[in-house]
Parts: structure tokens; sequence; C-alpha cells
């Protein structure tokens, strides 16, 4: 089994029972995984793929995966920013899906 695979294994058994859901585009949700994966060992921590990250863990506290924003972001519009957490509904609607705007304040974008 593949560092990616585990991690896969791993965080859908503890975020599962909260509601949430990985997004049914395995190869999606797998190349976000290995991209949080690539930011844990650059930044020490697995900050959001979709993001830029500063490199300060105080500073990216708030888009550590799950970022802070996910919860609103699920209830809202069925998913997370990244598209890698969704709601059950999400994964079985067949429609397309509204863009998840920004939630992270503007003062936080720039470094």
């Amino acid at each position: 089994m593949t560092e990616v695979e585990k991690l896969y294994d791993t965080l859908k058994g503890i975020q599962e029972p909260k509601g949430y859901f990985f997004n049914k585009d395995r190869e999606r949700t797998l190349e976000l995984l290995q991209a949080l994966i690539k930011n844990r060992e650059r930044y020490g921590y697995m900050v959001c793929p979709c993001r830029l990250a500063s490199g300060s863990r105080e500073g990216d506290g708030d888009i550590i995966c799950p970022c802070a924003y996910r919860e609103k972001d699920v209830r809202e519009y069925g998913s997370c920013y990244c598209n890698l957490y969704v709601s059950r509904k999400w994964n079985e609607d067949g429609a397309d899906h509204p863009y998840v705007p920004e939630r992270r304040p503007p003062e936080k974008l720039g470094f």
C-alpha cells in the first residue's frame, strides 16, 4: 500500500463518521492527498494544496487540512474549496457543482 493510499484510508475512517466524504473522483482525490503529503514534507504540516502557504505554521493555521473553512463550505456548497471533502449529496448529484469561493481573509492571502 502506498503512502497516499494509507492517508486515504486513515482520513476516510476519521472524516466519514463526521459527514465529510472524499470526492468520488478518485484520481482528483489521490492527487490532492499526494499534494498534502508533499506539503507535509515541505512545511512539516499538511497545508491545503489549493492555497499559497507561508511556511509558518502559525500563519497557515487556518489552512491546515482540513481547513477552518471546510465546515461552512461543505454546508453551503457541498464541497470544500479544493473539492477534496464533499457532502454525500454532492457525490450523488450528477449536475455541475457551484464554484466554492475563497473564504480566507485577503490579509492572509499575501505574504
